[in-house]
């Protein structure tokens, strides 16, 4: 498949996965919310993605390869956040922000989804001419 969509169905594939350990992450956030002294976590993709992206396009081999070596060889990354808390009780998550993460996560999951199924009806109906 890589060969007619390039990259592209490995890098929705991972971000997929990424987008649904976020949204994992910001529900335990919100599930959390009442236990005392909890910290808030978040998960980060974007920045070494990019890096890794950049390190393949200039890379002197085929930039196809590498580039889907950097896709596969990028990790997620689980952050605890440290910051000071207004709470009594050292909790630090803040349920407006969470919910908007939520929300976030979701319209950005649904638009990868479309976004592979509209690929994969062009396919399709490229496969129906012959």
């Amino acid at each position: 498949m890589s060969g007619i969509y390039g990259n592209g169905v490995s890098l929705a594939e991972k971000m997929l996965d990424y987008l649904w350990t976020r949204q994992s992450v910001t529900l335990n956030n919100i599930a959390n919310d009442d236990t005392p002294g909890f910290k808030s976590q978040y998960v980060t993709f974007e920045e070494e993605l990019k890096e890794r992206l950049t390190e393949a396009s200039a890379a002197p081999r085929a930039p196809r390869r590498a580039v889907a070596e950097a896709i596969d060889s990028t990790k997620l990354r689980l952050h605890t956040t440290r910051s000071e808390t207004t709470r009594l009780d050292g909790n630090n998550v803040d349920m407006d922000q969470e919910q908007v993460q939520l929300v976030r996560s979701a319209y950005e999951y649904q638009y990868m989804v479309n976004s592979i199924n509209n690929d994969f009806n062009r396919l399709k109906s490229a496969a129906r001419t012959f």
